[in-house]
């Protein structure tokens, strides 16, 4: 059974940074591409950022270049998302997703809040 089980986020102000973890059980990220999606409230889902197999390939959207970081360690079955020079507009809710087709499995999401 697939279970992605996101964490790490909070309040934070602008400029600051947080790390999200992505634990994935009933399967091996090692052997699949992963993302990270996210969702403002009302809104559908925006893709961010999708990582190889190995970790070797990542690539991530304009919104996020330069800021956000994908990466995974498969040796613990998990994912990460280094997230720097937070912005308001960066508040939403996180997933980490199973392949990144529209009806890719993921997690129940972490809630991101940057706030003046």
């Amino acid at each position: 059974q697939v279970q992605l089980v996101e964490s790490g986020g909070g309040s934070v102000r602008p400029g600051e940074s947080l790390t999200l973890s992505c634990v994935a059980s009933g399967f091996k990220i090692s052997t699949e591409h992963m993302a990270w999606v996210r969702q403002f409230p009302g809104q559908g889902l925006e893709w961010i950022a999708i990582i190889s197999p190995t970790g070797s390939i990542t690539a991530s959207a304009d919104s996020v270049k330069g800021r956000f970081t994908a990466s995974k360690d498969n040796a613990k079955n998990t994912l990460y998302l280094q997230m720097n020079s937070l912005k308001a507009e960066d508040t939403a809710t996180y997933y980490c997703t199973k392949g990144s087709g529209p009806d890719a499995p993921r997690g129940q999401g972490t809630q991101v809040i940057v706030f003046s």
